[in-house]
């Protein structure tokens, strides 16, 4: 019997939950813009609010509300953390940019033949500083959630 509160699975959980509660949230904003229904938008990175920044900020928090926001770990987790939401906002978004503006060029260089430019290139790779925040905000809030609240109200073992 494995209990998943106040231990690693209780941090990996919450982690992948904020993660994927993020892409719900993305996945219902979609569909709320479009009045269309996409299953790829589980699987796209971009978009508010950022899984990534979701996950890790989730992931960080749980580790500083088990192991102590002063511990080790916790340093090393939020490390992770900034970094990883460094990058969804300033290196991927500028891979993303790039994306686009390739894109056009290659529109515009071969206007005459739309059939030999292949595949476009992923442009929607980053994310914007506010989807950033506001994923790192979700994850922060959904770790307290899931360790204060959540955990406390169901009993929650694994059985194998």
């Amino acid at each position: 019997m494995i209990t998943i509160s106040n231990n690693s699975y209780e941090i990996l959980a919450t982690g992948l939950l904020a993660a994927f509660f993020a892409q719900v949230i993305k996945f219902c904003i979609f569909i709320i813009k479009s009045k269309k229904i996409n299953f790829k938008i589980f699987t796209t990175t971009g978009g508010m609010p950022s899984a990534h920044s979701a996950g890790v900020m989730g992931l960080s928090t749980s580790v500083g509300l088990i192991d102590g926001f002063s511990s080790t770990i916790f340093a090393v987790a939020l490390g992770f953390a900034l970094v990883t939401m460094y990058d969804a906002a300033g290196i991927r978004r500028a891979a993303g940019k790039t994306a686009a503006c390739l894109n056009r060029m290659m529109e515009d260089f071969y206007e005459h033949n739309v059939q030999a430019i292949g595949p476009k290139l992923k442009e929607l790779l980053g994310h914007t500083p506010l989807e950033v925040f506001v994923g790192a905000t979700f994850g922060i809030f959904f770790a307290i959630f899931f360790h204060k609240y959540l955990l406390s109200h169901i009993f929650i073992v694994l059985h194998y």
